[in-house]
């Protein structure tokens, strides 16, 4: 990719971007600008991945083509507010904070900017996100693929019209904090039953891993997968019967339910 991009915040999440970005050598360090209000943090980031850091925002809309801002929600509208008059009409600005609508992101730039709304997860972290893309109606087809090759280096992610984020938030967003649960009560289980506290985690999580790998690498449907496992009356169909019995399947959708409620409020 042949663009300068612009990061306003150096947290994990900004960081797990780069990280993608140079790792995938989709983005040179030398084409990378970040501003962040903490000045150990910018020393960090230039230590860690030598990218160009940078003390003011306007300075880093001067530069860059791509402006992705990577600050929480209630800090966005100073950040745009800041670079509004420094960004070009062919520049795309882009936000990952939740709950920050596309319509609260163009309230705070120039008429008909390029701008798009995106709900990535903290799976970024180790190069497997999975983000949801939202543009508005100005952002063109070359821009998506531009877009598109910054969130695919570190994990996938598909383009969806935004009234689909809130969901998105609570199967994605929130989501890697249900499966930890189910992690941690998966080698619970296997704690009472005398595994060690060590082997348990790893075969919970690898478990885990494993299933989700099958799923998308075999394109077979959740459901089939699970009926390959549950041989008649054996272990794996008794205790699935037990999880059903307990409201297993509707405790996650009501989960799933109850974050994309809560973000649809903020």
């Amino acid at each position: 990719m042949n663009k300068k991009i612009g990061f306003y915040g150096a947290g994990n999440m900004g960081k797990a971007i780069m990280q993608g970005l140079l790792e995938a050598k989709v983005a040179q360090a030398e084409d990378i600008y970040v501003f962040d209000v903490y000045q150990p943090a910018l020393d960090k980031i230039q230590a860690d991945l030598g990218v160009n850091t940078v003390n003011e925002e306007e300075k880093v809309a001067q530069q860059v083509d791509i402006n992705l801002v990577a600050v929480k929600p209630g800090i966005v509208p100073s950040v745009l507010d800041k670079i509004k008059d420094h960004i070009s009409s062919d520049s795309i600005v882009v936000s990952i904070a939740a709950g920050v609508t596309l319509e609260t992101l163009t309230a705070h730039l120039p008429a008909e900017t390029k701008t798009i709304r995106v709900m990535p997860n903290t799976p970024a972290l180790v190069g497997e996100e999975m983000s949801a893309l939202a543009p508005n109606e100005f952002v063109t087809d070359q821009d998506k693929e531009d877009i598109m090759e910054i969130f695919s280096s570190f994990g996938q992610a598909k383009f969806l019209d935004e009234h689909f984020i809130d969901a998105v938030c609570g199967v994605s967003g929130s989501g890697p904090a249900y499966v930890y649960l189910f992690i941690e009560a998966l080698a619970d289980g296997a704690v009472l039953e005398g595994m060690t506290r060590p082997d348990a985690y790893l075969f919970a999580a690898q478990t885990v891993f494993g299933s989700a790998k099958m799923v998308l690498e075999t394109g077979k449907h959740p459901g089939e997968l699970k009926d390959m496992v549950c041989s008649p009356g054996g272990t794996t169909i008794g205790a699935v019967n037990s999880l059903e019995e307990d409201g297993f399947r509707s405790a996650v959708m009501h989960a799933v339910s109850t974050a994309t409620k809560i973000s649809k409020g903020m």
